[in-house]
């Protein structure tokens, strides 16, 4: 089968590429490379012996993609992940999360509708709860206002595919990821920031590789047990691979409704401190930070029920968050090897 991934040169997108290629899919990426470089899909072809069909296009290019599905038929289905994704910048730059990350997915929508695909999953966040009343969050938690632009685009698109689907034959399955972090084994993909990182673990790896001087944590007086904020993080192939269980769901018609929402975490949160500790463990060095203020648009604490997708999804992340450090730390090296 198929599988056209938006955004698979990105992060998430490429180690879940390599899920869908060494589980036998055809895989096809478009990606405008914002954020990402397109030397990323011959490393994939080297961890997994097979390479993906890569297209620089911009999903807010609707000519363009026009084009591209014009030229590329039989796809199955998309897991859409093309986005901006930094909940700061959001803040600074509302108008430019809401023209890239909405318009861009109308267009998507609209194209796979005039070629006949019927099937997305769509990569959403644990953002559109806000700061959520009780812990740990479950999908039937209220979706509240967002605490900033890039968590509203993230429920916007969640609503198209709620909409649509009761309009047309559009199936899609709505994951709502939590935090990932950590890279890929083989430490030939992982998550490479264009400029200064916006998540905390890059920021960790490139303080203690030399690249930054210090760690600024966003604030200890929060109502925590150590004063920082707390989040569920979850390994990038953990995440990857709910992605595949996702498709099959999707692909054979065993969803109970026609658009479905997973949550996908460990269930377990991790204080900024927590984190800060076990890369300094696995790492065997100490990292320069210093705490500084708040950031506008974070919320306090948040971790996942992780029930249904256990269950219904058959889906459970493997991976601790020492061996989220480990990995982001081992491509940290590499890559900074790489540079030299």
């Amino acid at each position: 089968m198929r599988i056209l991934i938006t955004g698979g040169t990105g992060y998430i997108g490429s180690h879940t590429a390599v899920e869908l290629l060494n589980s036998g899919y055809e895989v096809l990426i478009i990606d405008n490379l914002s954020n990402s470089n397109a030397g990323v899909a011959d490393k994939i072809e080297k961890i997994t012996g097979r390479k993906p069909i890569f297209s620089k296009t911009d999903l807010c290019d609707r000519s363009g993609l026009k084009e591209y599905f014009r030229e590329n038929k039989n796809i199955d289905a998309v897991i859409h992940f093309a986005a901006f994704k930094a909940v700061g910048e959001s803040v600074q730059k509302p108008l430019m999360y809401y023209s890239n990350n909405i318009s861009g997915m109308i267009n998507l929508l609209e194209e796979m509708s005039e070629n006949k695909i019927e099937n997305i999953v769509y990569s959403s966040s644990c953002t559109v709860y806000g700061e959520a009343d009780k812990l740990p969050v479950t999908e039937d938690s209220p979706v509240k206002k967002a605490e900033s632009p890039y968590g509203f685009t993230k429920q916007v698109g969640e609503q198209m595919l709620f909409d649509a689907s009761k309009v047309s034959d559009l199936h899609s399955v709505i994951l709502r990821y939590f935090n990932p972090t950590g890279a890929h084994d083989s430490a030939l993909i992982g998550e490479l920031p264009v400029g200064i990182p916006n998540n905390l673990v890059p920021y960790i790896t490139q303080t203690a590789i030399g690249e930054r001087e210090v760690l600024t944590v966003n604030g200890n007086d929060y109502d925590t047990p150590d004063g920082t904020n707390i989040r569920d993080y979850i390994h990038v192939v953990d995440l990857a691979k709910a992605h595949l269980s996702a498709l099959d769901r999707i692909l054979s018609r065993k969803s109970s409704e026609k658009a479905e929402v997973f949550n996908l975490g460990t269930g377990k949160g991790n204080s900024v401190m927590e984190v800060i500790k076990s890369f300094e463990k696995v790492s065997n060095k100490k990292l320069n930070y210093r705490i500084g203020p708040r950031r506008e648009g974070d919320v306090v604490s948040i971790y996942s029920e992780t029930k249904k997708a256990n269950e219904v999804l058959g889906w459970k992340a493997e991976r601790d968050i020492d061996n989220m450090m480990l990995t982001s730390w081992n491509w940290q090296k590499a890559i900074s090897g790489y540079k030299k």
